[in-house]
């Protein structure tokens, strides 16, 4: 039900999601150049690696996230426009609409036995961390509520959790993490 759901939602979007995704990339590419978008080899269901697509909100190079993070790419965070062309991973099968944001493959081996539990289902664009601090929570404190949705997680949720983050774009918060402007590097934790 929940691959239905996601298939005939990302469709029932697309007239309105595929005129966004080409404006963004139009206004991305005059703002910022080449490349428009961003690619990552993230972790998803059972660990196995995948693609995710996102629009680029850093120059490309050297130096931290945050010296790299652009003003237009600031931007496209704070409205969660960047998040866009995940949709392709939806209608591939690689990600849901709703679960544990997917992380790179090399945090894999840092993970607790308990953390790991978030492997037990697709990663998605919006999650229960998402709409309860995104990335003003600690790591410990977001795989906790990753875990948290993998054992509690319904149809009647996955739903909760698609208005709270309706709610919380408009509100824009919970986007950069306490004094920085992007998440730092998951080393390991309690679990």
């Amino acid at each position: 039900m929940k691959r239905a759901f996601d298939l005939i939602s990302t469709i029932a979007a697309a007239p309105i999601a595929l005129p966004l995704v080409a404006l963004t990339a139009l206004v991305s590419l005059i703002a910022q150049g080449r490349p428009v978008f961003f690619s990552q080899v993230r972790a998803g269901k059972g660990g196995k690696a995948f693609t995710m697509y996102k629009f680029r909100t850093m120059r490309p190079g050297e130096g931290g996230d945050a010296e790299r993070l652009t003003g237009f790419g600031r931007w496209l965070r704070s409205t969660s426009l960047d998040e866009l062309p995940e949709l392709w991973n939806v209608v591939k099968g690689e990600m849901s609409l709703v679960g544990p944001r997917p992380l790179p493959v090399r945090y894999l081996p840092r993970y607790s036995p308990r953390q790991m539990r978030r492997h037990d289902v697709l990663p998605g664009i919006t999650g229960w961390a998402q709409v309860n601090g995104r990335n003003s929570l600690d790591w410990d404190e977001k795989f906790r509520l990753d875990v948290e949705y993998v054992e509690n997680r319904s149809f009647a949720l996955d739903l909760k959790i698609l208005f709270m983050t309706l709610a919380q774009v408009f509100r824009r918060s919970g986007i950069s993490h306490a004094g920085s402007e992007t998440m730092e590097e998951f080393t390991g934790g309690k679990g």
